[in-house]
């Protein structure tokens, strides 16, 4: 007896691959927005680039977002460091001094306090929590002359001393570290370090300042910045020109230019703005090296649940 054979089914041939859902979210005026943003930050950059190859002649004579015929970025920087016996160089240690022990003792002192107002309890620490947050409104500027004429009694003006340690307190640092403390830190990791018998400073130093790495990190380079640019405070609190930092010391090679004062020379603004590209490359490398630190969820394993 013949069969007939069932026609083969074919199956239903795979749907096309769609499209990945980022090329679906694109933008055009958020992109265009984005863009224009990056232009704002870089551009400056770009000019301080152009202009430190520059003498002060084509500082004013030529385009000021292009090279000039002659370039002469060596020279301004040979120049730089030359001026008046080499004090810039000077003046950069002392702002690596200024803004890295700031920074350092900010950063340490910041997670200490958020590390106590996330994880303990006391009398008044909600009231002490929000006079912090009462400092961060206040301006550093507004605290200067207060800062100096205190600082005046202690005899402590004229002296580095006078640019660190009010750089050492850092309100909205000590309110990012509280905040970020409080689920980086988890309380059953701190309960069983206490009953294997560490003290509290040994779970600080080994326990705690580890899961805050990257809280200080962020702390660290938000004080190293504000400390590498700050020029009000060593303004009024320094005299003697050995111990100004860059930003001061560059504001008085300014002056000399406009003003004709005596060790002014015919390229001193080219200097100026030359100093100014070598004062923020430090800045440039510390991003880099510390950039790695910031990553979230260190803690995450830490403890089984």
């Amino acid at each position: 007896m013949a069969t007939t054979a069932e026609p083969l089914t074919k199956p239903p041939s795979a749907a096309p691959p769609r499209r990945g859902s980022a090329s679906r979210r694109r933008s055009t005026p958020l992109t265009i927005a984005m863009l224009a943003v990056l232009a704002y930050f870089l551009l400056p950059l770009f000019w301080l680039l152009v202009a430190s190859t520059k003498s002060t002649q084509d500082l004013f004579n030529s385009f000021g977002l292009w090279f000039s015929h002659a370039p002469q970025l060596l020279t301004n920087v040979k120049q730089t460091f030359a001026q008046d016996d080499g004090v810039f160089v000077h003046w950069l240690l002392n702002t690596v001094m200024y803004a890295g022990v700031s920074a350092v003792g900010a950063a340490l002192l910041a997670a200490a306090g958020g590390y106590g107002f996330a994880k303990f309890r006391f009398r008044g620490d909600r009231f002490s929590f929000n006079l912090v947050l009462g400092a961060v409104m206040v301006p550093a500027t507004a605290l200067a002359i207060p800062t100096y004429l205190l600082f005046a009694k202690a005899g402590l003006v004229n002296t580095p001393w006078a640019v660190i340690l009010p750089s050492l307190v850092n309100p909205f640092g000590l309110y990012l570290m509280r905040i970020y403390a409080q689920d980086a830190v988890p309380d059953s990791l701190l309960e069983a370090a206490r009953i294997d018998g560490a003290g509290e400073a040994r779970i600080f130093g080994t326990i705690v300042l580890r899961l805050l790495a990257p809280g200080l990190v962020t702390v660290l380079l938000f004080t190293l910045v504000a400390t590498w640019n700050n020029y009000f405070l060593p303004l009024i609190m320094l005299n003697d020109p050995n111990l100004y930092p860059v930003t001061v010391g560059l504001s008085s090679w300014a002056a000399q230019a406009q003003n004709g004062g005596a060790g002014a020379s015919s390229d001193m603004l080219a200097l100026v703005v030359t100093g100014s590209l070598i004062s923020i490359l430090p800045l440039v490398v510390a991003f880099l090296l510390l950039q790695r630190y910031w990553q979230s969820g260190l803690a995450a394993g830490g403890v089984k649940q």
